[in-house]
């Protein structure tokens, strides 16, 4: 039985190894029913899994290969210059669809850098504060109607505000669903997307909390998934109260775990010839201080005060100041500068879990970089500290856009080592994650897929669906073509939605 109306709500980093134990807790009332009573099954991830190419290839179906689009920002001019991405265009996202085809849509804080036209309203979030809405009038309307500004993204987390932060944290998740409830009784919408992306920047933070026993989590983070479930339950009755029975999925971008350890690929590259810095190029007093607050680190004492000082140097241009002199800045953007780029074969920047072969060396030819992908491909698979996998994008996208793509895709210890561009630590692996580093949580391939409502069956579907499955299978379920460019494939039948 096809549904005309679909709601789509957005966890960002949504993963069941957490809500599942806070299901079981009886935390989550409302995502614990709609499990019991629909279906639910994992929901993978794009490569790589991080929110802009992810939420981006579920809105288009559509794989990050196709859309040119690897990660939060893109190459943008000159050596070690980037930009955030701009915008899935020209892309057709489904509400663009839907829109064309005179179905009323709403898109609660999708990360755009601006809104879309459709056919119903549009407010982006995530990358900065007032967000230009459709219709533009939106935003002051919108300020009226929760009765305070819209809040912007989270701001950095600093251990010394956790309290404050995470009651913004909270505060946010309401504001969503009182936005969401005002904007579904304002306009109606037959097909409406919201996503929190609180849950992501929260797991990121505190992700060595979460894993403990639901017992044993502070209420802090007890209460955050309390106010997230009933979120999603406002949401909900809102929009099925507006104009009749509809589906609702839960789903996430990708899925989240523990951040073990880390891989500085870039001085990868330089130790093994493939990146060069003009004289030398790094600081000695990074090297040595970057050692020093490592081996301080392992002192279970000294961790606690290394991760205070860690988050006042976070606070202020004066404290900006000391940690520069302290370390010098070792970010890429800066480094840049001292790189070589008439003989630097390889880097990695802007995508982190990616290698592109360097254009401003005069010396590369078609051979030279054939050579060069093999060369490093063949060694990092080799690389005895790590397991390191690595793909060519012809790998894993069935196509790929635009001209600066990356060469080779990394995935080390089954994401469990997160990838770095910058040069902070004088070694590529860092075994063990210093707990002044941020945060303690890092991107995970499995997702989550909840599903209800009436006709939706409640018997387990078939495993292995994709996040580009998602966009398919809602235009299929409300009786639209499944445009031939998208990559993922109609589930709609395994929710008893295909069927006239």
């Amino acid at each position: 039985m096809r549904s005309s109306r679909f709601l789509i709500l957005g966890l960002d980093g949504g993963t069941f190894d957490l809500l599942d134990p806070l299901i079981e807790a009886g935390e989550l009332p409302f995502l614990g029913r709609l499990r019991k009573e629909g279906v639910s099954a994992p929901l993978t991830s794009v490569f790589p899994p991080k929110t802009i190419p992810a939420w981006y290839s579920f809105a288009t179906g559509l794989d990050p290969g196709a859309l040119g689009i690897f990660g939060f920002t893109e190459p943008d001019g000159g050596p070690g210059k980037s930009r955030l991405v701009q915008t899935y265009r020209p892309a057709e996202a489904i509400w663009d669809q839907l829109s064309r085809q005179g179905r009323t849509v709403g898109v609660l804080n999708f990360p755009m850098r601006g809104s879309s036209a459709v056919n119903g309203f549009f407010v982006p979030g995530m990358f900065g504060e007032n967000p230009t809405t459709y219709p533009a009038e939106l935003g002051s309307t919108l300020e009226r109607m929760i009765g305070e500004p819209y809040l912007p993204e989270l701001p950095p987390y600093r251990a010394p505000q956790r309290a404050p932060w995470m009651e913004l944290a909270e505060r946010s998740v309401e504001q969503r669903a009182r936005a969401g409830v005002g904007l579904i009784e304002r306009y109606r919408p037959e097909f409406m997307f919201a996503l929190f992306r609180e849950t992501d920047r929260v797991e990121h933070q505190h992700w060595a909390e979460l894993a403990r026993p639901v017992a044993e989590w502070p209420e802090d983070l007890r209460a955050f998934w309390r106010k997230v479930d009933a979120a999603c339950a406002e949401i909900h009755r809102a929009f099925h109260g507006s104009g009749g029975n509809g589906v609702t999925l839960v789903i996430s971008d990708h899925g989240h775990g523990a951040a073990m350890t880390d891989f500085f690929t870039n001085r990868w590259l330089h130790d093994q010839g493939y990146l060069q810095f003009r004289n030398g190029g790094d600081s000695l007093r990074r090297r040595v201080v970057s050692r020093v607050l490592v081996s301080l680190d392992r002192i279970p004492g000294a961790r606690a005060v290394l991760s205070a000082v860690a988050g006042r140097l976070g606070e202020g241009q004066r404290a900006d100041r000391i940690a520069h002199y302290m370390t010098g800045d070792g970010s890429f953007e800066a480094m840049a500068e001292k790189i070589d780029w008439k003989r630097t074969l390889a880097y990695s920047y802007p995508v982190p879990e990616a290698i592109y072969v360097n254009p401003y060396n005069p010396s590369i030819t078609a051979e030279k970089r054939a050579e060069v992908v093999r060369r490093i491909r063949s060694e990092l698979e080799a690389y005895p500290e790590a397991r390191i996998e690595v793909f060519e994008p012809k790998e894993i996208y069935t196509g790929v856009s635009g001209h600066q793509a990356p060469v080779l895709f990394l995935r080390i210890n089954g994401m469990g080592t997160e990838s770095r561009m910058d040069f902070t630590y004088p070694k590529p692996m860092l075994h063990r994650r210093p707990g002044y580093f941020y945060g303690s949580g890092v991107h995970r391939m499995d997702g989550i897929l909840l599903a209800g409502g009436p006709g939706v069956r409640g018997h387990g579907p078939r495993d292995g669906y994709s996040l580009l499955d998602v966009a398919p299978t809602v235009l299929e379920a409300m009786g639209s073509a499944i445009p031939s460019a998208m990559r993922g494939r109609s589930f709609a039948d395994d929710l008893g939605l295909a069927s006239a």
